[in-house]
């Protein structure tokens, strides 16, 4: 009835929260652990830690940039989006903007309107995510 293992490949640390069906969130979103949205965010998404993941599930929208680590995409999105690891566009994916990437995965069926820019590996790992350099500051860790 319940699954007490996680889905493989989306598994991170205890922190998972869920924007529900039929929720709508208004504003910027920043968070740890792994983000499951089923309902609508009008706002950016940015992730607090380097192991942060967004899952944006087929009755998903968000209208807004995404800046994770890694990102799994089967709704719409409206918005550049940005990663320093992981992208993958599933089969019911939507994208309306630029995808900036290290990895790739892209399943038949996804629709992609706007450019996919590669990040090269030395690039992404010296690149800090806005939402890790926020926590860094408020947690007073020096950056270079």
């Amino acid at each position: 009835m319940f699954r007490s293992t996680p889905k493989p490949g989306f598994a991170v640390a205890n922190f998972t929260t869920l924007i529900s069906r039929g929720t709508e969130v208004v504003g910027d979103v920043r968070f740890k652990g792994a983000l499951e949205i089923e309902g609508k965010v009008f706002g950016n998404l940015y992730a607090d830690d380097a192991q942060a993941q967004v899952r944006v599930c087929e009755s998903g929208l968000v209208r807004g940039e995404i800046h994770v680590p890694r990102v799994v995409i089967n709704g719409a999105v409206e918005g550049n989006v940005h990663s320093s690891n992981h992208v993958e566009l599933a089969a019911k994916a939507r994208v309306s903007g630029d995808v900036f990437y290290r990895l790739v995965e892209v399943v038949m069926g996804a629709e992609l309107n706007g450019a996919m820019h590669h990040v090269p590996a030395e690039e992404a790992l010296q690149k800090q995510l806005p939402g890790q350099v926020a926590a860094a500051e408020r947690e007073g860790a020096i950056l270079d």
